[in-house]
């Protein structure tokens, strides 16, 4: 059997006019933004609260992307009589997303919880020396981080919560019996009053 000329041809004519009637399904990105995984990748935000410039995340990143400067301040005695101690004051802490490869080594190594993932995609620019980001721009992303997901319910307490409401229901139980000693001591007076 010869195919009929042109039988391709109406085939394909036929597959575009049916999908031409049906509503397009592709979200259009700029004006359609996109549902992210809870824990998605998109850049790294500093909390420069924890940051103690331990230098870990530079050290341990494989591409040499994280740029950190800082100095030394003397603090002066918490006490009087102590001695001063000093502690390294952050300048400059910088990631040049030209270069890191998204491994997420440096939030993993950060033993002071100062680096975490935001799930912010849009940082795009025209000339790649700009794709360093200084503090103040990571800092900003920090505010973008979602909400760690709550414990599984079967899951173990972790023993510092553990330790601390411990700790907590050993306070209240001792409050609450000081509390019971002392109305108990009012009801003799009371009574000996009245008679």
């Amino acid at each position: 059997m010869t195919p009929i000329p042109g039988s391709g041809l109406a085939k394909g004519l036929a597959v575009t006019l049916r999908t031409m009637t049906k509503k397009s399904v592709t979200a259009q990105y700029p004006e359609t933004q996109p549902e992210l995984p809870p824990r998605s990748r998109g850049v790294i935000g500093l909390f420069e609260e924890n940051c103690t410039v331990c230098m870990l995340c530079a050290r341990e990143c494989p591409d040499w992307c994280i740029y950190i400067d800082s100095h030394k301040e003397t603090v002066p005695p918490a006490a009087p009589g102590g001695r001063e101690r000093s502690r390294n004051v952050l300048d400059r802490f910088a990631i040049d997303f030209s270069l890191c490869m998204y491994c997420g080594i440096c939030i993993e190594v950060c033993p002071f919880d100062a680096l975490f993932w935001s799930p912010e995609f849009e940082y795009a620019e025209t000339d790649i020396h700009e794709l360093t980001h200084e503090r103040d721009k990571l800092r900003e992303w920090m505010w973008t981080v979602p909400e760690p997901p709550a414990l599984d319910p079967g899951a173990e307490e972790p023993k510092e919560v553990a330790a601390a409401r411990k700790a907590a229901d050993k306070i209240a139980a001792q409050r609450a019996q000081e509390q019971s000693e002392e109305k108990s001591a009012e009801r003799p007076e009371e009574k000996g009053g009245t008679s």
